[in-house]
């Protein structure tokens, strides 16, 4: 009998398959994590960024009395907002000099609103007359649920992305087998070479902030993104009430009385909750239905020193005052989600552990670039003329730079809008966002229409002229220049001009080693020509 003895092909093996995959899955929503990583990096000093974004509120170097704030507030959102079932306002801490407040709205019909919201001064309780501007929340909500669609849309992308993250991570832990080794190891001007040194060293030096911050990210949103075991496990009302009391300290309103009620003292629950926690870590209050004999009060604690967002508030009756219970434990489970919510977002941080955050997350920001541009280096060598690509080669070029030095230009160009739009301009914060994205679209513009290696350096130098300027812009526009700002003793505006010309700085040596790396690049050595030698064709 005879066998067949053809060999079979070898398969490619796992690690091969693992770097194919951590490749492609790196490059497919690349410019999507990129955009995420970059502004939520900026997102851990998004009330430093607000404060900054509205120059007309006063330098305050003292906290205002929460308790008095509180109450001052309350009182306004009675008046703007009669017959109102909810609203919630953040108190005043040493990051910010607002207070953010939002509302239901009374019979919003479809299509319409169903909550509106305003920042407020603290010291007046009226809303703050500054500029019209979102500030550094546009940086945090664009993170994860990005712009101009659906905010459901914008954050099943963002899980998306934050999956991709996670298999990329995975699986390049799996393809480099000495990724620890090569952390040690950096090689300068050696093209496809130091790019994959950089990406590795990024990489690993990060390696458990960056699969924290992805895990994390995703758990956030579990409930939207696998909401079946919550609908199985939780069909009747009060199932659903204990349910979501155990997640969020938000108490939802039940049905009003209809008997009308002044609210009883704000300011005293806030003090009843800030003998019980410190009075500087009361962060929240919550009221529902007030105005009527029904209304209940949370009084929530504040997230600094505490790892983890399970919500621990005192509910008060809105009416008389009488304090009704004080909720400060939750089940494991909700447990392990309010901590891993808390790692993600890192506002229990101190100064020094914030900025740790911002550097370590800038750092997973650069390694999610670096891979981008190591994919175009990496086949530029392959192509058959490395000075005509083909078009889906162009793509991805083109694509690298609106996305990496182009969103560094868009961010900027929000800064300035924020100093040079009129003040008096109707839905002036929606510009500001406008501005940004019509900026971020003229780069991926300019970037077609030059070449790549000019549009990198085009677009990095107008990035570090823009960062360079910004403090200019706003000595000339405010009356907060930065010796104004040294003088007051105002961390914010010193630390925001500061923090300008260093990246700028960055954004300037990353276009000066741009230009150099193209200036001495040299073309590719043709193949030698055959030679003949004692009559046998051989390659010279």
């Amino acid at each position: 009998m005879k066998t067949d003895q053809t060999p079979r092909p070898a398969g490619r093996g796992f690690r091969p398959s693992m770097s194919e995959l951590h490749t492609w899955v790196g490059l497919l929503l690349g410019w999507v994590l990129y955009a995420m990583f970059l502004t939520g990096t900026v997102s851990y000093f998004k009330d430093e960024l607000s404060q900054w974004m509205r120059p007309e509120m006063p330098h305050r170097a003292a906290v205002p009395d929460r308790a008095e704030a509180a109450q001052r507030i309350a009182d306004e959102l009675a008046a703007i907002a009669p017959g109102t079932a909810q609203w919630s306002l953040r108190l005043p801490d040493a990051r910010t000099n607002s207070v953010y407040a939002f509302w239901r709205v009374p019979s919003a019909g479809p299509g319409q609103r169903a909550f509106d919201e305003a920042n407020f001064d603290p010291a007046t309780g009226g809303k703050v007359t500054a500029r019209d501007t979102q500030g550094g929340d546009f940086f945090y909500r664009f993170h994860f649920q990005f712009h101009y669609m659906p905010v459901v849309w914008g954050r099943w992308l963002a899980g998306a992305a934050a999956m991709f993250m996670l298999m990329a991570i995975i699986s390049g832990v799996i393809t480099h087998k000495k990724i620890f080794v090569d952390f040690f190891t950096f090689r300068w001007g050696k093209g496809q070479r130091s790019w994959l040194d950089a990406h590795n060293a990024l990489s690993v030096f990060g390696l458990p902030f960056h699969a924290m911050i992805t895990y994390t990210g995703l758990v956030t949103l579990m409930a939207m993104y696998m909401p079946w075991g919550e609908q199985a496990a939780f069909r009747e009302p009060a199932e659903r009430r204990a349910y979501t009391a155990e997640l969020s300290v938000f108490i939802q309103p039940g049905k009003p009385d209809g008997v009308p009620a002044p609210l009883a003292s704000v300011a005293e629950m806030v003090r009843q909750a800030g003998e019980r926690w410190g009075h500087d870590n009361v962060g929240r209050v919550t009221a529902t239905h007030p105005g009527d004999t029904a209304a209940r009060v949370a009084v929530a604690r504040g997230e600094a020193g505490r790892v983890s967002m399970s919500p621990q508030y005192m509910e008060f009756d809105g009416a008389t005052g009488r304090l009704l219970q004080i909720r400060e434990g939750v089940g494991a489970a909700a447990e392990t989600r309010g901590v891993l919510y808390a790692l993600h977002l890192g506002r229990f941080s101190d100064t020094v552990t914030r900025w740790l955050y911002f550097l370590v997350s800038a750092m997973g920001t650069a390694m999610v670039g670096t891979g981008l541009v190591m994919w175009t280096v990496k086949r530029r060598q392959k192509l058959p003329d490395p000075e005509r690509p083909h078009m889906g080669f162009r793509a991805v070029e083109r694509l690298n730079i609106a996305s990496i030095a182009g969103l560094s230009v868009a961010m900027t160009a929000f800064l300035w809008s924020n100093r040079l739009l009129p003040e008096t301009l109707a839905a002036r914060a929606d510009w500001e966002i406008h501005t940004f994205f019509i900026v971020w679209a003229l780069t991926l513009v300019h970037a077609v229409l030059r070449p790549a290696g000019r549009a990198w350096v085009e677009q990095l130098w107008a990035a570090a002229a823009l960062l360079a300027l910004l403090p200019v812009l706003n000595a000339v526009m405010t009356p907060r220049p930065l010796w104004h700002s040294l003088a007051a003793g105002d961390a914010v505006f010193v630390g925001m001009d500061l923090m300008c010309w260093a990246l700028a700085a960055l954004h300037g040596v990353l276009a000066m080693r741009t230009a150099r790396h193209r200036a001495t690049l040299r073309p590719a050595a043709r193949p030698a020509r055959p030679a003949v030698a004692g009559g046998v064709l051989r390659e010279g």
